[in-house]
Parts: structure tokens; sequence; C-alpha cells
């Protein structure tokens, strides 16, 4: 699992152009997968019983080549949600048009040079741009394969942080999410199911949970488990002892956020679950924020939905932080739930009237 995470991590991945990721789930599971026309991958486990979806988005947020000045400095723009405040003189990675990664530094105008009410400012991605080392567009181009249209992610290389199990790197949102989706995979091939598994990686979730609403209309799923690298909240700042996305605390059970309010019984049941198997975890109700589960709950006639995730310090940034023992208990439990997923135990979900 952790050279898995890794792999992961320091995978080149935007938002719409997911590729590399998208190759490490198909040799991991080493089998044969469906798609759809997005560029999401499924795996189908099983031949009976309900349709559940566990599923976690590949992409993360990067930036796309707008366009290039005359003197060589290429203007950019944002992929997904970034906070500006953390970009200036950071490194990062452009794809060029021969699958070449060029590296840049994100530059803007030091502050030496700003007015005073400038400096307090949080500065605009407009105002940035990206240098490479060129002098000229022509040379931009024809040297460096470099055009508007290609795709930047951020240059930071897994590392551990410490030595107790903390690791730092990129797209830990929601690099996390695949790990676990992958291992939980390849830990339910060797069980007789009594569902019909299909583990899901989508596209796009960083630009509008658009790979879910692709997916969940193909699959058509009687239930969802959506699996995330959500923030973690256990930093100076907050309040660790109401904290609920603690390292080291276990597996973070969302019960809401403004996109979704999951399932009451499905999140009761993987509660239950954690608990039985001593398995640390973590109650969330969030004020913010949003998974696919806010496209996935609206398909069809609607669909369960739970979320589960592995807190990690500073994610949408360069460099993001999670323990390795969240990880492992995420994966514990999935396996756990989905052998408890029969088909009265999700009808259970949607049992609304009582019997007269």
């Amino acid at each position: 699992m952790e050279q898995l995470i890794e792999q992961l991590s320091n995978a080149f991945g935007v938002s719409g152009q997911e590729n590399e990721v998208r190759q490490i789930f198909s040799d991991e599971l080493n089998q044969k997968l469906g798609q759809d026309n997005l560029g999401g991958l499924f795996a189908k486990l099983g031949n009976e019983g309900p349709k559940v979806m566990l599923t976690a988005h590949m992409d993360e947020i990067g930036f796309m080549v707008q366009s290039v000045q005359k003197n060589g400095f290429i203007n950019f723009v944002a992929v997904g949600g970034w906070w500006s405040h953390s970009l200036p003189s950071q490194r990062v990675k452009i794809k060029n048009m021969v699958g070449e990664k060029i590296l840049g530094i994100i530059g803007t105008k030091p502050p030496h040079f700003l007015p005073e009410e400038e400096r307090k400012k949080v500065m605009p991605i407009d105002s940035m741009y990206i240098d490479i080392g060129a002098d000229s567009a022509e040379e931009v181009l024809e040297d460096y394969a470099i055009k508007p249209g290609c795709f930047i992610v951020p240059d930071s290389t897994y590392t551990p942080l410490g030595n107790n199990g903390k690791y730092t790197g990129k797209a830990l949102d929601n690099r996390l999410g695949v790990c676990a989706l992958i291992e939980a995979t390849k830990n339910l091939k060797k069980e007789d199911l009594p569902c019909n598994l299909y583990s899901v990686a989508t596209v796009q979730e960083e630009v509008g949970l658009r790979g879910a609403q692709t997916m969940t209309t193909k699959i058509l799923p009687d239930v969802a488990i959506i699996l995330e690298g959500p923030p973690a909240d256990d930093t100076p700042g907050f309040d660790r002892a109401t904290a609920q996305g603690q390292l080291q605390k276990g597996v973070q059970i969302r019960l809401m956020d403004p996109t979704a309010i999951m399932n009451q019984p499905l999140a009761n049941l993987i509660e239950q679950t954690a608990k039985e198997a001593g398995i640390p975890c973590q109650v969330t109700v969030r004020k913010s924020g949003g998974t696919d589960a806010g496209q996935i709950q609206l398909k069809g006639s609607g669909v369960p939905v739970v979320v589960l995730g592995v807190p990690a310090r500073y994610i949408h940034s360069h460099n993001s932080v999670f323990h390795i023992d969240d990880l492992k208990a995420m994966v514990q439990l999935i396996k756990k739930v989905i052998l408890k997923l029969d088909s009265q135990q999700v009808k259970s979900f949607t049992d609304f009237v009582p019997e007269l």
C-alpha cells in the first residue's frame, strides 16, 4: 500500500488529463474494465445481488496554459479550486505536446514593487505567470513544445514527513481515495460477495463532479460509497476538542456537507461495523465542501450515499500531509462493510414507509 500511494501521489492527473492515474488503476486491478466516454473506469466483481458502487475520483487540481507572452512567460488558468495566496514561487510541471514534463516557476510582481495596500491583498491568478526559462514565444513553442491547452500540475514529490507514519505529497485529494479503492477491490476479489460490486474511478470531480454523473448514469447503482481525501482540521487555528478530521484518528464518516445529506441507515451501519471491528473512525458534519456524492445521489430515483475519508492537511496545495494508519483503516472498513451489503441490507436503506 505504501508504494501504491506514493505512485498515485506522484502521478500527473489534472482534471481532463487523468491518463497516468488511469493506467495505475488498470495495472493494479489487472482485469477487464468498463469505461464511460469521459475516461472513467470501473471493475466489476460478483454476479448477484444489489449494485454497489464504490468510487473515488482520479483527478487533481492543476492548471492549463492559456497563452504565451512575446517574452516567453506563460499565462495560465486554474483547473479546480486553488487559494492563489499559496502559489507564487512554487514549482510546476507542464506536460508538453509530446508528453515531456517541463519545469516551471510561478511568478508574480515582487512585493518590493507593490503599493502597501496591494501587498495586503490575495494576489489573483490573472496577475501570475509561469517562467520556464524561455526568452520568446517562439522558443516556448519550438524548443519546449508548449502551447495553449497544455496541462500543468504542482511539482511535488511524495516523501515521509518525520518518522511516525506521516507522509507528504501532492494530490492526496483524491489519490488517498483511489489507493483505498484499489486495495479494497484487490482484497475483495478473494471473497464471496453478496452484491454486484462496481469499483469506479471517476474523472473531473474537481471541476464539477462531471465523471460522477456519467458513471452513475451508466451503472445505475442501488447504493454508493464515495472514498475521499478530505481536509483535516487538527492544525493550529482549530479547536482540537471539536475537530472531526484528525490525523491518526481513523476513517472519517461524513454525514453531511452542502452538496449531500448522507443516507442515515447506511452511515449507521458503517459506524457500527467500525466499532464492532475496532477500526477507529470519526463522524463528521461539514459546513463547506462537497464530493461526487452530490451528483451520485440524484441519479435515477435516487441513490443512498455516504462519504468515507482519510483526513489530509493542506489539501488543494502543493504539499498535503496524511497518516498511513488512517488509509489502512479505511481499506479494512470498506471490506467489512461491502461484505454486509446483501439485498435485504441495501433494501433497508430506502425503507422509508413502514408496513401498515
